[in-house]
């Protein structure tokens, strides 16, 4: 099984305008992003796909591989989908630019997902527990309700699920950014036009679960801190210096 990932990387973020290309010590995320992925060794090929000559040259510089997307793109799904028509691969994985601690063993869990010859899903992705109330209730963070085996029943910026009893231990999932797909699924993504759930949450998976494709989720346990808006930036170098990390 051929796999490659694929970093959709888009300089024009809306709550973090230019932050693939914010500096972690002496790296851009996105730099950072590309080594870690490709430092996994799970993958036969790994490429950034970006609208931004900065980004392209910032990989490519740097002895990364870039690909240059030839159009303007609602989300990160649509635009892998125009850089995987042109690879030769069973399975891509869609890692995403802000993700530059992303790990290793995450990664095999959902990779593992497509190894049920009798069940291989067209699409997967990662999900982890969320514990702190103020992530919980922040929008920023995208929850998931998952099915009794872990495919994906809703995603939203909302609080789910609702803790109407007090009472009750609620496990509560975040949604890492993180996918798996068939090329089929890709394509089928690509042709179809923003949903209105997904229209509405800003929260393009969505797109699947209402043309019925169901999304299988691996739990993870840890994936690190994702730059979503400039304030993580403190967090993640936080997070290095924590571990001695440069």
């Amino acid at each position: 099984m051929k796999i490659v990932a694929l970093i959709p990387a888009r300089l024009g973020a809306t709550r973090f305008p230019r932050k693939l290309l914010a500096l972690l010590k002496n790296k851009t995320v996105i730099r950072r992003t590309y080594e870690a992925t490709l430092g996994t060794g799970l993958f036969d090929d790994v490429y950034v796909v970006t609208d931004s000559d900065e980004i392209y040259h910032e990989i490519s510089i740097n002895g990364g591989k870039a690909l240059k997307s030839k159009a303007e793109y609602e989300s990160g799904t649509d635009r892998i989908a125009e850089a995987a028509a042109m690879l030769d691969a069973d399975i891509f994985v869609n890692v995403q630019g802000d993700e530059p601690f992303v790990q290793k063993e995450p990664l095999r869990q959902l990779i593992s997902l497509f190894n049920d010859a009798d069940a291989i899903p067209q699409v997967a992705s990662l999900v982890q527990p969320l514990h702190n109330p103020e992530y919980i209730a922040d929008p920023n963070y995208v929850k998931v309700a998952l099915s009794l085996d872990n495919t994906a029943l809703f995603f939203s910026r909302s609080v789910i699920p609702y803790p109407r009893s007090k009472e009750l231990a609620i496990t509560y999932y975040e949604h890492i950014g993180v996918y798996a797909f068939t090329k089929q699924a890709l394509f089928m993504f690509a042709n179809w036009q923003m949903t209105p759930l997904e229209s509405a949450e800003k929260v393009e998976c969505l797109r699947f679960l209402e043309h019925g494709v169901p999304i299988k989720m691996a739990v993870a346990t840890y994936m690190g801190v994702e730059i979503d808006v400039p304030e993580d930036i403190d967090k993640a170098l936080a997070l290095m210096e924590a571990n001695g990390w440069e």
